[in-house]
C-alpha cells in the first residue's frame, strides 16, 4: 500500500470516526451536546482536524443524515421483501418506518428537523436521499391507485408517516393506539 493510500484509508476512517460519534452524542445526549468541541476531545484529535474533514456541525449534521438515509432505505426493503401482496408490504413499510424513527431519533432529527445543508426533492439531491425516497416509492407506487401519480402518493404517504413518527415522540399521540393508527393509514390511503 502507498503513503497516499494509506493516509486516504486513514482520513476515511477519521471521518466515519466523526460522523460516528457525533451520531452516538446526539442520540444519547440531543444534538445541543454536539459540539465540534466535545467531539475533537471524544474522538482524541484536535478541533482543526475535525475541520480539515467537516466544515462544522452542520455538515456533520448532513453526513449523519445521509448515513441514516442509507440505512433507513436498507430497512424499508428488508422490512418489505418479507411481506407477501401489496397490503402487507405497505402495512409492513409503514410500521419499519416508524420503528426507525423511534429508535433512532437523533438520526432522524438529522434527516428531516435539522439544517444539514442538504437538498431535498432537488437536482442536486444526495444519492441516499433519493434511494431512500425510492424505498417508500417502490412499495407505495403500487398502492397509489388509479389516476394518482405515485411519487404524489408516496410523499402524501410519508408526509402522514413523519406527522405520526413526531407526533408520537413528542408525546402528543397516545402509544397505545399506534399499530391501530398504522392500520388505519394503510387502509385509509392505501387501494388495494
Amino acid at each position: 500500500m502507498s503513503v497516499q493510500e494509506r493516509k486516504q484509508r486513514e482520513r476515511s476512517e477519521r471521518e466515519r470516526l466523526i460522523v460516528a460519534t457525533a451520531r452516538e452524542l446526539a442520540e444519547q445526549q440531543g444534538w445541543d451536546a454536539v459540539t465540534t468541541r466535545r467531539l475533537a476531545e471524544r474522538i482524541e484529535y484536535s478541533q482543526p482536524v475535525l475541520y480539515s474533514h467537516f466544515r462544522g456541525k452542520r455538515e456533520i449534521i448532513g453526513a449523519v443524515a445521509l448515513e441514516g438515509a442509507a440505512e433507513m432505505a436498507a430497512t424499508l426493503r428488508a422490512a418489505t421483501a418479507a411481506a407477501a401482496g401489496p397490503r402487507a408490504r405497505a402495512t409492513a413499510l409503514a410500521r419499519a418506518y416508524l420503528d426507525f424513527a423511534a429508535r433512532n431519533p437523533a438520526v432522524y432529527d438529522a434527516m428531516f428537523q435539522l439544517d444539514g445543508g442538504l437538498a431535498f426533492a432537488a437536482e442536486d439531491t444526495p444519492e441516499p436521499l433519493k434511494d431512500a425516497f425510492a424505498a417508500l416509492l417502490e412499495t407505495l407506487g403500487a398502492v397509489a391507485g388509479d389516476g394518482v401519480h405515485p411519487a404524489l402518493f408516496t410523499e402524501v404517504f410519508w408526509a402522514a408517516l413523519h406527522g405520526l413518527a413526531t407526533l408520537t415522540r413528542a408525546g402528543r399521540l397516545p402509544p397505545e393506539q399506534a399499530e391501530r393508527r398504522t392500520e388505519l393509514l394503510v387502509d385509509r390511503l392505501a387501494v388495494l
